[in-house]
């Protein structure tokens, strides 16, 4: 049977959570989007109402839900076109610590991380080294019972407000394969020598602080090493399989959105004496649209069912990432187009989602990286 993520505990998870989003996002999306930043005490909202990590379990606080839940939160923040970043802390960044932490290790922060309390990042990409990995140059050198960590992060999203960020660093800079080298350490906030750039003016998502990240003889104790020593680069790309499906189901639900909007617009709107959507080219460019949305929606919900079940769905997930995100791209350029001068307008939100969505086919993965993937999946 399908899943349904529109009936029984779902249904009512999702309209709790609609509901938190008109009485608590909406209202102020705009203030924060000119302000660069959303407020901490939104988080600690969030968390009070269990909208974040849903899926962690109950002895740290979560609700033990299954990804469904993460998957509806995904697809609402997107359908309302209020792109605060809960999914990057709840269903990219912690996880790593759920999975490779100490037990200690998972008492201490996820609480946190639950509540609100603390807000999570995750620090990989390097002014040098973006979908490189193996390439990072940032190091942690071990000094009895600390890690010195020294190198500069950049384009980290949630960088200004996070109470931890997980820093990918070479431990072995001298490893080969460099990828061996790599390990992943926990930094919290006011751990001298962490310091926290600046905010980055960006095209889109203007309400998502991102920003520089810097580590001068940064000294972490050594208990702050995530799993094992070593190993961060294989952590990373067990968790790209979900970061990825995470940012899949966003432009997906971002397109769905674009395209009813639009269809709304064109129909109301008059042009040469009928509605815009009645002239047959933009009737064309709809139905063709509707098409590829269509043929998206089926393909991501296979693969968030197949994820749930703990299938390995690697090849397809990069298929999905880079399809998906270049269909967004597609209906975005399509929609605005719809609306005419209208569309360029910043009081129509189709201004703002063609902004937004542009840093899909780049972030987690560029659509050449993913490509890539897919091409070494299949042997080619």
């Amino acid at each position: 049977m399908a899943l349904d993520l529109n009936s029984g505990d779902y249904k009512v998870f999702r309209d709790s959570f609609r509901k938190f989003i008109e009485a608590e996002l909406k209202p102020n999306y705009d203030r924060w989007e000119k302000e660069g930043l959303v407020p901490r005490e939104v988080w600690r909202r969030c968390g009070e109402m269990g909208f974040l990590c849903p899926w962690v379990e109950e002895e740290y606080g979560g609700a033990g839900a299954d990804f469904g839940y993460s998957v509806i939160i995904i697809e609402e923040l997107a359908r309302y076109g209020t792109n605060v970043m809960f999914p990057l802390h709840s269903d990219i960044v912690v996880p790593y610590i759920h999975s490779y932490g100490t037990p200690e290790q998972k008492r201490r922060w996820l609480p946190g991380c639950v509540s609100g309390e603390i807000m999570a990042a995750v620090a990989m990409t390097e002014p040098n080294a973006g979908s490189d990995l193996a390439s990072i140059t940032t190091t942690a050198r071990r000094e009895g019972d600390f890690y010195v960590i020294n190198g500069t992060k950049t384009f980290i999203s949630g960088g200004h407000n996070c109470g931890l960020v997980i820093v990918a660093c070479k431990t072995n800079p001298q490893a080969d394969p460099p990828y061996t080298g790599v390990s992943l350490i926990v930094v919290e906030e006011g751990t001298p020598g962490f310091i926290k750039g600046r905010r980055l003016e960006k095209m889109g998502l203007k309400s998502q602080d991102t920003t520089e990240l810097f580590f001068e003889d940064c000294r972490v104790p050594a208990g702050n090493l995530l799993g094992q020593e070593n190993m961060g680069f294989i952590y990373l790309m067990q968790k790209l399989q979900q970061e990825r499906l995470v940012c899949a189901i966003g432009a997906q639900a971002a397109a769905e959105k674009m395209l009813r909007e639009a269809i709304e617009y064109a129909g109301s709107r008059k042009v040469f004496g009928k509605p815009v959507s009645r002239h047959q080219h933009n009737t064309f460019k709809i139905v063709e649209m509707a098409t590829e949305v269509e043929l998206g929606r089926v393909f991501i919900d296979r693969l968030i069912e197949d994820h749930m079940e703990g299938r390995n769905i690697v090849k397809r997930v990069s298929m999905a990432k880079y399809w998906i995100t270049e269909m967004a791209n597609r209906v975005a350029y399509q929609c605005l187009q719809l609306y005419g001068g209208y569309g360029y307008m910043e009081e129509y939100p189709i201004s703002r989602d063609y902004r937004d969505i542009r840093v899909q086919t780049i972030y987690a993965g560029s659509t050449e990286v993913m490509k890539l993937i897919v091409a070494r999946e299949m042997g080619l």
